[in-house]
Parts: C-alpha cells; sequence; structure tokens
C-alpha cells in the first residue's frame, strides 16, 4: 500500500499516454500493490489484457466501450457505457480496496462530452488519501489539470501514423 497517494495526468497529442500507465502498473505490480483499471472508450481486446489476466489476484479491470473509436457527436450507447463505468470506477475508488486506480482514455471521455466535469472534479476531491489515481488520455481540462499533482504531457513531433503505419500487435495495440 502506499504512504500518500497523489493524482497523476499523462495527456497530450502523442503517443505513449497509456504506454505510461501500463509502466506504472508494472511497477506496482512488483510492489504487491492491487490495481483496478478502467478504460473509457475502449471495447477491443488489447494486448495488455492477456498480461493482467496472469495478475488477476492483483488487478481488476474494466472496459467502457463498445470497441470502435466515437466520431463525432457519442451515441446514446457510448453515453450509456461511459456513465456506467465512471460509477464503478468512483465505488472501486472509495472502495478502500485498490493501491491504484487508473482511469485510461478519462480525458478523452470528458472533453467529448461522455462524463461531466463536475462528476470528474468530484472524484478526484474524493480519491482517498492512500490511493495514487492516474488519469490518460488527450485533451485534460484546466480545472481537471489544477486539481492534479502531476501533469506530464506527451507532444507529437512525429510519428509513423501519418506514413501509413497500422497499430501493431505488442506495440501499440
Amino acid at each position: 500500500m502506499t504512504e500518500k497517494g497523489y493524482i497523476q495526468i499523462y495527456t497530450g497529442n502523442g503517443k505513449g499516454k497509456t504506454t505510461a500507465a501500463l509502466g506504472l502498473i508494472f511497477r506496482a505490480l512488483g510492489a504487491g500493490f492491487n490495481i483496478f483499471i478502467g478504460q473509457f472508450l475502449k471495447g477491443m481486446k488489447y494486448s495488455e489484457l492477456k498480461t493482467f489476466e496472469k495478475f488477476s489476484s492483483q488487478i481488476e479491470i474494466h472496459q467502457f466501450g463498445s470497441g470502435c473509436f466515437v466520431f463525432g457527436k457519442p451515441t446514446e450507447d457510448d453515453i450509456k457505457k461511459a456513465t456506467e463505468g465512471f460509477e464503478l470506477c468512483y465505488n472501486k475508488l472509495i472502495s478502500d480496496k485498490f493501491d491504484v486506480v487508473v482511469l485510461d482514455e478519462i480525458n478523452v471521455a470528458l472533453s467529448i462530452g461522455l462524463i461531466s466535469l463536475e462528476k470528474v472534479l468530484k472524484l478526484m476531491a474524493d480519491k482517498p488519501e492512500h490511493v495514487e489515481l492516474i488519469m490518460t488520455g488527450r485533451n485534460a481540462m484546466p480545472d481537471v489539470i489544477e486539481k492534479a499533482d502531476l501533469v506530464t504531457e506527451m507532444r507529437e513531433i512525429k510519428h509513423y501514423y501519418k506514413e501509413g503505419v497500422e497499430a501493431r500487435v505488442g506495440i501499440e495495440k
């Protein structure tokens, strides 16, 4: 269990936000921590899910997406999944069962209107003292950034996606 938990945000338009959170999870596993992961807007079977199965006694993970990206206005199903997912994440955060809580892509869910700013700020304020809260995704809102203890911005300088390279198993998915 951590001595004091902080709120970390990984944001920006560059690659590496979820990857940074996964690295922290890997380190927390080695320390014997219990981890909850809520993935907003994701419903696909990413490679990390296979790894997490091997640590099921320490990790609980849930996805709150339809399996495809949200383009334009979110559907009612997108909103329902995000709303239900957020409530589950909030309850897990305050449950006193987890040392690290990762809310993957919550900044995007917030920025496209799937979750209200008020709810996210309440979640941050209600975080138990010992829990480390990690929030990832582009477009972190200024109010969220202000409440965080650590904010890292990934800035894209060059990316092979622009050359037509698709997401690769084991690297991006």
